[in-house]
């Protein structure tokens, strides 16, 4: 017996040295200069032709439904209903809001009457971009509808739950209280 353990001990380093050689983390040649320059080109192309075809779809919206709407560079489309006579929101303020956020088909996603009002730190990037530079605009008692491209509210995955991929979201807001 003891013969015949020796006879494949000879084995064992072979295969390890064979496992070994197999998880090796080998350096991939890494992609050339122009091919990323190249792939990065045509990747703001891309994103140049989604932000139009987003605009378009938000004009179109505004039309139809009869909004008196303003665009900011960033591309987030406002109307204040309602300005309100109390403190200005600013950064590091907290805000509460009552709200409805819904997609441009109606299809309404969240609901402070179900969910409570939203509450948070202006500045702290906890909320959608396009909301908190919304915020920034608007003063306690103030009503507004906010229009959010992709870019400014989630993006290309959505949120996970309600909002889908690339949505673009509108947010019809009361603002409660600046502390």
């Amino acid at each position: 017996m003891h013969c015949y353990r020796n006879k494949y001990l000879w084995q064992l380093p072979l295969l390890l040295l064979l496992a070994f050689a197999g998880c090796r983390n080998e350096k991939k040649d890494p992609v050339s200069e122009e091919e990323f320059n190249y792939t990065k080109s045509k990747m703001v192309e891309v994103n140049k032709i989604l932000v139009r075809r987003d605009r378009q779809l938000i004009e179109r919206y505004a039309e139809r439904h009869g909004l008196d709407m303003k665009e900011t560079e960033t591309g987030l489309w406002y109307e204040i209903i309602e300005k309100g006579s109390g403190e200005k929101v600013r950064s590091g303020k907290t805000v509460s809001l009552n709200y409805k956020v819904s997609l441009l088909s109606g299809t309404e996603c969240y609901n402070s009457d179900k969910d409570g009002p939203k509450e948070f730190i202006v500045g702290k990037g906890n909320v959608e971009s396009g909301l908190e530079e919304g915020i920034l605009m608007l003063s306690e008692g103030s009503r507004a509808r906010f229009i959010l491209p992709p870019h400014l509210a989630y993006g290309l995955p959505g949120d996970g739950n309600k909002i889908p991929a690339r949505a673009i979201i509108i947010y019809d807001i009361d603002l409660l209280s600046v502390k």
